[in-house]
């Protein structure tokens, strides 16, 4: 199940901060090519050698494969550990397929998609020359059921048999009965019920291989055991400091994804997001061959940036798949009528939405629940046209059949937080618009966590509340599923499913969809789903979000994929 809190932990939200751009030196050379949206990435030939500089603002905690919860093994620990699965390291929409890194190919389905099995390449060894086995790959996933090393995606607990009551190798040496390895290169998985999209959970850091004789426990993330590119010389507080340099026994000849052009990657975390792209901008001595993966431009910045052509062309547009809507809790009234939900649906004034997010160069209106890109099956649609500023008229006429002739006034729960998804701007955008529609909006904003208890609670959970949703993988399953699936309502712990819809159509369709191992069949009907579901009303999609992200002068081969929305480190260079 994907959640909204572990997104900011692959992809960071743009943080609306203040930029002073340093004068003069906007005017430095640098590249041609932005790389625009998943465009061709920086201008110059690309060449081994030199130190990539990563900027962040959040450190690379828990860097241990069982922990990290990253989609398609995240961005730096992608540079350290190789899974039996990746992302295609292409610009666009071509980034967004699966395709094979440590196996031969996404692995071989049982008729029902049931049973996977996955054939090992040849030659693959760690960075101290042992030959990587499939026993290897075992082992890491079962030590991530551990309890001491918590954190990681939980769907190999769900999927497995017997994964639901396993407690990790250090209590349970014998191992799930569920992941077999008839020999050194050949692992097999056994599922409780069909999932046709096993190669994109074979992505997830959980599949990286660990060498049981090298475990430590709790301490292994200081330094684990690559099976990628660099492997990890320093790693202090936690991750604030992270230096990798390159692993000597990892082969280009069977890993086509990383192109591993620098030697040495110097990671510096806990950095405020201002520092970050006032370094990137005046892009002097180190960090002209620097880079951020979690740092986004805001709203002034990107407005300074945009006036200087040469700066202009060192930002990176990209575009996970993400959503940020209103959500709707039919038990609480008046929201249990349609025609309530209806009515906001039409009132909604996308155009101010949009510029309190920070106008359409990072905001995008959406009227869908997936995003629109071909992975997830995007299927256009829009069941309440609410036109650019929203149809007041038509949302009175309905608050009238629901029996508010005179309007109706209500509570808006939002987040304090000073983010431009959930934050007090979007909301009182929406304050202003529904407003000409007869909904006077009483805004309700809370502190960061009480706001995420309490619209993830089954028993608090508010009538009318702001929400965002993103995939832990480029597909319509982990979007539509944890959010529409009825079976997947949670009454005593963290619940996504905030319309509480139990549709058995819904439910059954959900279980079909999961059966395909077409994955661009299984995208079509995840939109066609999803079209479905829109009727309903529980939700107002407002936007998708882009991402703009300087880098450094000195940086080529800019690439950017749908599947993460950001640059990608492992096909840099600063040669």
């Amino acid at each position: 199940m994907s959640q909204p809190s572990v997104i900011p932990r692959r992809v960071a939200t743009a943080a609306a901060v203040s930029l002073a751009l340093v004068a003069g030196l906007a005017a430095c050379a640098g590249p041609q090519d932005s790389g625009g949206s998943g465009g061709s990435g920086a201008s110059g030939t690309p060449h081994k050698g030199g130190t990539l500089t990563v900027l962040n603002s959040n450190p690379q905690e828990d860097f241990d494969p069982a922990r990290l919860y990253t989609s398609g093994g995240g961005n730096v620990p992608s540079l350290v550990f190789r899974t039996l699965t990746t992302r295609n390291r292409e610009n666009g929409a071509a980034g967004a397929q699966v395709v094979p890194d440590l196996a031969t190919d996404l692995g071989t389905p049982s008729k029902n998609a049931t049973v996977w099995t996955y054939t090992l390449k040849d030659g693959l060894k760690y960075e101290d020359g042992t030959a990587i086995t499939s026993a290897d790959i075992k082992y890491g996933i079962e030590r991530s059921f551990a309890a001491e090393l918590s954190g990681g995606a939980p769907y190999l607990r769900d999927w497995l048999i017997g994964g639901a009551d396993y407690q990790g190798p250090y209590k349970d040496k014998k191992g799930l009965d569920s992941i077999e390895v008839p020999d050194a290169k050949t692992i097999v998985f056994h599922l409780n019920k069909p999932e046709g999209e096993f190669p994109y959970l074979a992505t997830q850091t959980q599949t990286t291989p660990v060498p049981q004789a090298k475990d430590t426990g709790t301490k292994y993330e200081e330094h684990p055991v690559s099976s990628g590119p660099y492997k990890v010389v320093s790693n202090e507080n936690d991750g604030e400091r992270l230096v990798l340099e390159r692993n000597p026994h990892w082969s280009a000849a069977t890993d086509e994804e990383r192109k591993a052009y620098p030697d040495r990657i110097d990671v510096r975390s806990g950095l405020d997001s201002a520092v970050i792209n006032q370094r990137l901008s005046a892009s002097q001595g180190a960090d002209a061959a620097a880079v951020t993966t979690d740092t986004n431009l805001g709203p002034a910045e990107l407005a300074k940036v945009s006036g200087d052509k040469k700066l202009a062309a060192r930002v990176g547009t990209g575009h996970f798949g993400y959503t940020n809507y209103i959500a709707f809790n039919p038990k609480v009234k008046p929201f249990d009528d349609p025609k309530v939900r209806q009515a906001i649906s039409y009132a909604v004034d996308r155009s101010s939405v949009i510029n309190a997010a920070g106008g359409s160069s990072l905001a995008e209106p959406a009227t869908t629940y997936l995003p629109n890109q071909k992975s997830f099956g995007h299927t256009p649609y829009d069941h309440f046209p609410a036109g650019e500023t929203g149809n007041a008229a038509k949302a009175k006429e309905l608050l009238k059949e629901a029996g508010y002739p005179k309007g109706l006034t209500v509570p808006l729960t939002h987040s304090n937080d000073k983010d431009f998804e959930t934050g007090p701007e979007i909301a009182t955008a929406l304050q202003a618009a529904l407003k000409k529609a007869g909904v006077t909006v009483e805004l309700k904003g809370l502190e960061g966590n009480d706001y995420s208890d309490t619209i993830h609670s089954a028993s608090k959970e508010p009538g009318f509340f702001l929400a965002h949703w993103g995939a832990d993988w480029p597909s319509g399953g982990p979007f539509l599923a944890p959010i529409f699936d009825g079976r997947q309502i949670v009454k005593d712990g963290a619940n996504f499913n905030t319309g509480f819809l139990n549709d058995a159509s819904v439910n059954k369709e959900i279980d079909e969809i999961n059966k395909l191992t077409d994955l661009d069949a299984a995208a079509q009907r995840w939109g066609a789903l999803d079209k479905k579901i829109g009727e309903k009303a529980l939700t107002v999609p407002l936007f998708h979000p882009v991402y703009k992200r300087l880098f450094g002068q000195d940086v080529k081969n800019v690439v950017i994929s749908d599947w993460t929305g950001v640059l990608d480190i492992s096909q840099v260079a600063v040669k």
